[in-house]
């Protein structure tokens, strides 16, 4: 094993955190933000890239895996905690919005798997954070949240989070699958993947879906969310009020004086 091997707990059921033990100088890296709380002797860093130990070998690699997470718009930085105890000690990592953590062990699915920018939670230290690039140009122009897209890499635990619930789906050899490119969390590096024109200018224009599709073909597993925080954040904008003040927002009155023009003060 190249990755520190942590232990793990996870608590709640649609705003769940994850509960990482810590032996003695093991380390966990995370998300600047991510942290929820953490028991005495654990040391905090921030550090540049990925946080895996080739990435830190020099200014140059250091450089190169904080600009791949530049690409996917993500922070500069990462967050390592590490135990400096004699004893066992545990920090805990929470989800950003309702939905499900999903535990990785990347030994299992051949040491790669590719989730969506913001889906990466926390992991064992010696996991990489990289990028992965597409190869089909189409996807470049058009996959949305599903162009570029990152790429864990390791022997150890990774923890990914996904919004509403999440789907697990075994792609036979040559089976293909359609997803929304909001709703892919992830998927294993040998799942093939491309984006698809929805056909038909009515569907296009009027679905309600949008023009394009993620298309997946197996062999490989697939992990579906059914609420991408995009569309958690579209509705809430809608629904929020555009001028200031308290109106009432949600009420049948509420909705009638905005109708009128009324003045409530």
């Amino acid at each position: 094993m190249n990755n520190h091997e942590i232990d793990y707990k996870l608590h709640g059921d649609d705003m769940q955190f994850v509960e990482v033990e810590l032996d003695p100088q093991e380390t966990v890296i995370a998300e600047a933000g991510s942290l929820m709380m953490m028991e005495d002797q654990i040391r905090m860093e921030t550090i540049f890239g990925s946080g895996s130990d080739k990435s830190q070998g020099g200014l140059m690699g250091k450089l190169l895996g904080a600009g791949k997470r530049v690409i996917t718009g993500e922070s500069l930085f990462m967050t390592t905690f590490t135990n400096e105890g004699t004893k066992k000690k545990h920090a805990s990592f929470a989800a950003p919005y309702p939905g499900k953590i999903i535990p990785m062990d990347l030994s299992e699915i051949n040491g790669k798997l590719i989730c969506q920018k913001d889906a990466f939670l926390a992991a064992a230290k010696g996991v990489s954070i990289g990028i992965e690039f597409q190869r089909k140009i189409g996807t470049g122009f058009f996959g949305g949240e599903g162009f570029i897209m990152q790429k864990l890499e390791g022997d150890g635990m990774a923890f990914v989070h996904a919004g509403g619930t999440m789907y697990k789906k075994e792609l036979n050899p040559g089976e293909t699958l359609r997803v929304d490119t909001g709703c892919l969390v992830a998927m294993t590096g040998d799942v093939d993947y491309n984006i698809e024109f929805v056909g038909g200018v009515k569907t296009a224009l009027f679905g309600g879906e949008g023009l394009f599709f993620a298309t997946l073909k197996g062999p490989g597993s697939v992990w579906i969310q059914s609420l991408p925080f995009s569309r958690l954040a579209s509705r809430v904008f809608a629904a929020a009020p555009q001028k200031g003040g308290s109106k009432g927002e949600g009420s049948l009155a509420g909705g009638l004086f905005d109708l009128l023009g009324g003045d409530r003060k």
